[in-house]
């Protein structure tokens, strides 16, 4: 069986050290102090290796089932949600109002971080719940909100979205979900959607559906789509639950991995929904949604790479094989251990810089969100919107890699399911698909939120860098080891962007075949950012004298591992940006 410990001792590190949340400014963050965080980051890291890690692989095997109607969750799973209700976990950064705890979204997201390693398809259920709620509490009435939140606050309900449909995933234009008006101001919502998340479940009382659907007068388009609340159970003006509504569970999907989720496919057989939002203006209402879920299925990317990468150093410490060329190491055994030999080394090391830099830019991204949802600051909504396509793309990308690289560490056995590792690349695999594919995120990167705002977002990351840089050029050290290379980095990625503003009016297919390109070179350029940020902040402690100092030093041991080995990779992107469309569009379908 696979272990799992929470990385806490990292989590206080970006915290406090590189991101000083306590002195962001940000109302909330004061109350983010070392003890407190360390407390909660302690007790959630408790629950995920005592309750949630245990039921990963048994929840795997058995999966979900569906049975006259009902779904069941694997063994284990209802007491453990109940666990976590009653933990508060599900509450942590909701709204007060609602019977949230109102803390910051940030210290949400290292927990999240936290119970998705531990349990990724576990956890998928109340994150879901949390998306569903975010929507109804920004677009909602006050009347939905007081029905709705404080049940789905506590998980007592839970939340899905809906927007799949058999014949249309991205393209929600061609979706055929009906909504038609009633007399009583609610509308009756027809049609089917698969691919639902946690769809379905035995273990809250009722679940709430948020469903895209079309309803008369709205044109051709995602232009005609509306959102709705279509609650499984009715819910009777006290607050009590009411006869089932005409929505079922046609199956559960048979998925490659997160077996424990139940992905179903819904029937609406004029289902009683009310509307969320703007009617036609669905999309809008669905976004916020949306947003939130891309930034989760970005943790998720790094958050399942870390238990990999956990097992897969426990196991090259101890799996013996070889001799290490330099001289023995482990005179009174057979063989050496595997962590003596540089290609084992390298893998190692490609996940642990790749985890610790995906951490620190995620948690980077969430003080963002808070303060643009705690200070209105547009500036930062604006850079937190352009960043979302590349935390989920570039980061699911390379947790997948990250995975399969844990699980190469393991060699055959690995291989083998009773070990654990392959369910790690199994549920790994869903984040590069969900939430839009990853080639899409490339696509709204490059045709949309490059020219947001006339390029304004862009600029000022580019500008946050190059401050940066030149703030910190005084120490040779760090200007050598990690500014400069950032610095070409950073070029190599204002470069690739100058090309697409020459190109792209002349040839769109230009900047689309470098898209996917783009998103990978904008990522690097993040990790290298923030390694540089951890790198000034480990050397400063370091010259404080403070204590654990193998920490610190070990953290810039990695960060130079990822500057001289992983940053490079941005020439390489650039040069296949520049080639342009031809490469990829010079052969006809046919000649395929």
């Amino acid at each position: 069986m696979t272990q799992y410990n929470a990385p806490t001792r990292d989590m206080q590190f970006l915290l406090h050290d590189v991101l000083e949340v306590t002195k962001s400014g940000v109302p909330g963050h004061e109350e983010l102090e070392p003890d407190f965080t360390g407390a909660v980051l302690e007790e959630a890291g408790k629950i995920a290796r005592d309750v949630l890690h245990p039921l990963n692989a048994s929840g795997d095997q058995e999966g979900c089932r569906l049975e006259n109607g009902v779904v069941y969750t694997p063994k284990g799973y209802k007491q453990a949600f109940q666990a976590m209700k009653e933990g508060g976990w599900t509450a942590l950064d909701c709204d007060p109002a609602y019977g949230g705890q109102g803390m910051a979204y940030v210290l949400a997201t290292a927990v999240g971080e936290i119970f998705v390693s531990a349990n990724m398809a576990f956890n998928m259920y109340q994150g879901l719940t949390h998306g569903a709620y975010s929507a109804i509490h920004a677009h909602g009435t006050e009347d939905q909100k007081a029905t709705y939140l404080p049940k789905m606050v506590t998980c007592d309900w839970t939340g899905t979205m809906n927007l799949t449909e058999p014949h249309c995933g991205t393209d929600l234009g061609q979706l055929r979900t009906k909504a038609e008006p009633q007399a009583d101001g609610s509308y009756k919502i027809t049609g089917q959607k698969i691919f639902i998340s946690a769809g379905d479940h035995d273990m809250s009382d009722n679940v709430i559906h948020l469903v895209l659907a079309k309803a008369p007068g709205g044109g051709e388009g995602t232009k005609g789509i509306s959102l709705f609340i279509v609650p499984k159970f009715m819910v009777n003006a006290d607050g009590s639950l009411g006869p089932r509504n005409a929505v079922s569970v046609g199956k559960i999907e048979e998925k490659m991995g997160i077996h424990g989720n139940a992905t179903c496919v819904m029937n609406y057989d004029g289902a009683t929904g009310f509307l969320l939002g703007e009617l036609h203006k669905g999309m809008r209402a669905m976004f916020t949604m949306m947003n939130e879920a891309r930034l989760g299925v970005g943790l998720q990317g790094y958050a399942v790479a870390e238990a990999a990468y956990q097992n897969a150093l426990a196991y090259a410490k101890d799996r013996l094989q070889g001799r290490d060329v330099t001289g023995v190491k482990n005179p009174t055994g057979p063989a050496d251990p595997l962590i003596v030999h540089p290609d084992i080394r390298r893998a190692l090391m490609d996940q642990k810089s790749f985890v610790e830099g995906a951490r620190a830019f995620t948690l980077w991204g969430a003080t963002l969100i808070d303060r643009a949802h705690r200070e209105k600051d547009a500036a930062a909504e604006g850079l937190i919107s352009l960043l979302t396509p590349v935390i989920k793309g570039f980061q699911t990308d390379k947790g997948f890699d990250s995975a399969v690289q844990a699980q190469q560490i393991w060699g055959g056995h690995g291989y083998i399911e009773e070990q654990g590792m392959s369910q790690f690349v199994r549920d790994a695999r869903i984040a590069m698909i969900y939430e839009g594919a990853n080639g899409v995120q490339a696509l709204d990167l490059v045709g949309r939120k490059l020219a947001d705002g006339g390029g304004k977002h862009v600029m000022a990351f580019f500008e946050l860098v190059k401050g940066f840089i030149k703030e910190n050029e005084g120490d040779a050290e760090l200007k050598a080891q990690f500014l400069d290379p950032l610095k070409a980095a950073s070029k190599d990625l204002q470069t690739a962007a100058m090309f697409f503003m020459s190109e792209a009016t002349k040839n769109p297919n230009a900047a689309l075949a470098g898209s996917y390109d783009f998103m990978h070179l904008f990522g690097h350029v993040c990790f290298g950012y923030m390694w540089a940020r951890q790198a000034k902040a480990a050397r400063a402690a370091l010259a404080a004298g403070t204590g654990d100092t193998a920490f610190y030093e070990t953290k810039l041991a990695t960060g130079r591992y990822y500057m001289a080995r992983q940053l490079p990779a941005t020439m390489m992107h650039l040069a296949r940006i520049q080639s342009g469309a031809d490469p990829v569009m010079t052969l006809a379908a046919e000649a395929f």
